[in-house]
């Protein structure tokens, strides 16, 4: 029998091959990493090259900053670093910029291009627990990453 995991990698690329539009796409992707480990929020975002964008969100509200500067927030370190970041609790930690006003946790994994130079998208998981996230919960998203990409590099249908 497939495991949850196994269940959610084939899913992940259903998901981006499907024929429909990019939003519809990346929402789909956030509900499904989101109810692999019941996180409270994740989102999908596009990294340009002066602006972060909100593509897809699942959870209980919208992010406060939908688009935001490449300088600002734990993403430009996800960024900036091409790895994950993760932060057991944001309230001590500067860099963070507030999506939902009672999180706790964050971790901000990069979608890097095919040749793993340049950082096009990010997952963003929140928890409104301390210490929520483990090494284990960043490889698992950043194998999400790498499945996902051609969302982010593939045309997709008109929205």
């Amino acid at each position: 029998m497939d495991s949850p995991l196994q269940f959610a990698r084939a899913n992940v690329e259903r998901i981006v091959a499907a024929r429909l539009p990019l939003s519809v796409r990346a929402k789909a992707l956030a509900e499904l990493i989101r109810s692999l480990r019941s996180y409270r929020w994740v989102g999908i975002y596009e990294v340009g090259t002066e602006s972060v964008s909100a593509i897809a969100w699942s959870g209980p509200d919208a992010p406060a900053y939908p688009v935001f500067p490449i300088t600002s927030g734990l993403t430009s370190a996800a960024i900036r670093e091409r790895k994950a970041i993760i932060v057991g609790d944001v309230r001590t930690d500067p860099r963070y910029l507030t999506a939902l006003g009672n999180t706790r946790s964050e971790m901000i994994v990069p979608v890097l291009d095919s040749g793993g130079n340049r950082v096009i998208g990010t997952i963003d998981v929140e928890s409104e627990f301390a210490n929520a996230f483990s090494e284990e919960h960043a490889a698992e998203c950043e194998e999400f990453a790498r499945l996902a990409l051609p969302l982010w590099t593939l045309p997709s249908s008109p929205e």
